[in-house]
């Protein structure tokens, strides 16, 4: 597994995203990936599943201080009071003291920054919470974010597809984690005929090269979701290979 450095912290490159993941299947998907390497999991109070995702985390027997735990605030909760008690239920649920990095799921309308942030502050203060950031947050808007708090996160979707060259710029000035949800565009990436021209010259696929393109940058981590252990192993199977700048350069292209 490789890292990002992070404001003198090092983020595990690749995780476990857990969106629409319930359930049995979300306690063994966690459990599962644990016990392959992943030591980064991704979470929501908004997916519903913190409690299977704490019950994966205490089956797999890893240390808890092994693993970087992400989870977030939904809109609806960004008043002082719900960010501090939302987040003490999430604690509860993931069966944890801490969680490595609490974000705001999207930006708010009607509740100030300042208070929001001001709360993940106070919880941070208090122990419960590690690192502070967001997600879906546009550069203006995160500028204004680390106005209120040393900003460690921005979560977007970023893939093959999608640029985000300003925030990816940002990320790299502000030293800030630029986390990649959807990483392989819901699955269309399997079918491109770049990726899958560039996988074969490594032995790989095209989702591996959707992958390590975006590992392979400093200051991104990808998130890609997966339950069945063939497609968590293969997941995990961008470590072992790079990307040329040449390569690197056809895969930024299919942006269009």
């Amino acid at each position: 597994m490789e890292h990002q450095n992070i404001k003198g912290e090092k983020v595990p490159s690749l995780g476990l995203g857990t969106y629409r993941l319930g359930g049995e299947a979300c306690v063994e998907a966690v459990g599962r990936a644990l016990s392959m390497g992943y030591r980064h999991i991704d979470t929501a109070q908004m997916y519903g599943n913190e409690a299977e995702v704490g019950r994966g985390m205490e089956a797999s027997g890893v240390d808890r201080g092994e693993v970087f735990l992400t989870t977030k605030v939904w809109p609806s909760d960004y008043r002082r009071e719900r960010v501090i008690r939302r987040t003490h239920e999430s604690l509860q649920k993931l069966r944890t003291e801490y969680v490595d990095l609490l974000l705001m799921h999207w930006p708010g309308d009607g509740v100030p920054l300042a208070e929001t942030l001001g709360a993940m502050r106070e919880l941070q203060e208090e122990g419960g919470v590690r690192h502070i950031g967001v997600s879906n947050f546009s550069p203006s808007l995160t500028e204004e974010a680390s106005g209120h708090v040393d900003v460690f996160c921005n979560q977007v979707e970023y893939h093959a597809y999608r640029g985000q060259d300003a925030l990816l710029d940002q990320a790299r000035k502000m030293d800030y984690l630029l986390v990649a949800y959807r990483p392989l565009s819901r699955g269309s990436v399997e079918d491109d005929p770049t990726l899958r021209e560039i996988g074969e010259a490594h032995n790989k696929t095209a989702a591996h090269v959707a992958l390590r393109w975006l590992v392979q940058q400093e200051k991104v981590s990808a998130i890609p979701k997966a339950t069945g252990e063939d497609h968590l192993r293969a997941n995990l199977d961008v470590f072992d290979f790079e990307l040329s700048d040449e390569e690197m350069g056809r895969v930024s292209s299919l942006r269009g």
